[in-house]
């Protein structure tokens, strides 16, 4: 049970990635979404969104691989 309710934490920061990428792409492709009055402001929110999820889930790795000592020495708690 444990492991499912980690599994749906870690997939809502990764469909906010996803969706980043999906904005930054649109906007290289000229597509400005409804919300959105500007292209820029659209690639920003999609760069926001995607650094916010991939900071989250490298987080979650890290510490988890720095609970199990599976981390480099440098990457280690003094």
């Amino acid at each position: 049970m444990v492991r499912i309710i980690a599994l749906l934490i870690l997939l809502i920061p990764g469909f906010l990635a996803v969706y980043g990428i999906k904005l930054m792409r649109d906007m290289v492709f000229g597509n400005l979404l409804s919300p959105f009055p500007f292209l820029w402001l659209q690639f920003l929110t999609g760069l926001l969104l995607f650094l916010i999820g991939l900071g989250f889930v490298a987080g979650f790795i890290l510490y988890r691989d720095r609970k199990r000592n599976k981390v480099q020495v440098r990457f280690q708690r003094k």
